[in-house]
């Protein structure tokens, strides 16, 4: 696990922790959240556990909780890492579902991107977008990406394949 904090105006960014499971499970079992992610939508708070525990050992992506500062609710999550393309640093971020259209995702996102800027010498960024969820292509461009094409989207178990939209920014 990286122990980065980042603080932005209405959030902190810190690392998730197995303790934040049951807040965690609020966004990742809500199928309006995990429609257009990778993963599919969380039935247990046990899923959770595992998947947090993953995430405290993992030290080849930086995971991050989004806390926001108002009220200390951790209100999503996000990561950035290298991408499968090679240079590229990749990022994605998913919010509760009360928290979408307030600006919470560019925010978290821009301040992931920034870290990976200074720390880590990155300059290459890209993320992908399931096609239909047009407010987070909205989100990548307000980060400075611009659309590059269409790929594939699909969930890990293999129960969803659509088009993605795929973006890129150098910075």
């Amino acid at each position: 696990m990286h122990n980065i904090k980042l603080k932005t105006e209405r959030l902190l960014l810190r690392s998730l922790t197995v303790a934040d499971a049951n807040e965690v499970f609020e966004w990742v079992s809500d199928e309006r959240v995990s429609r257009y992610m990778v993963y599919t939508t969380y039935t247990s708070i046990n899923q959770v556990r595992e998947w947090l525990a993953f995430v405290e050992k993992d030290t080849s992506t930086y995971h991050f909780g989004f806390e926001r500062l108002s009220d200390g609710k951790l209100i999503g999550s996000g990561d950035i890492g290298t991408a499968e393309k090679n240079g590229y640093w990749g990022f994605g971020y998913n919010l509760c579902y009360d928290c979408w259209g307030k600006g919470y995702a560019t925010e978290a996102a821009k301040a992931m991107i920034e870290f990976a800027r200074k720390n880590l010498g990155a300059t290459h960024f890209s993320s992908s977008h399931a096609e239909p969820n047009i407010a987070s292509g909205h989100v990548m461009e307000k980060c400075g990406l611009h659309f590059v094409g269409y790929g594939e989207f699909k969930k890990l178990d293999g129960s969803c394949k659509m088009k993605s939209a795929d973006y890129e920014g150098v910075f």
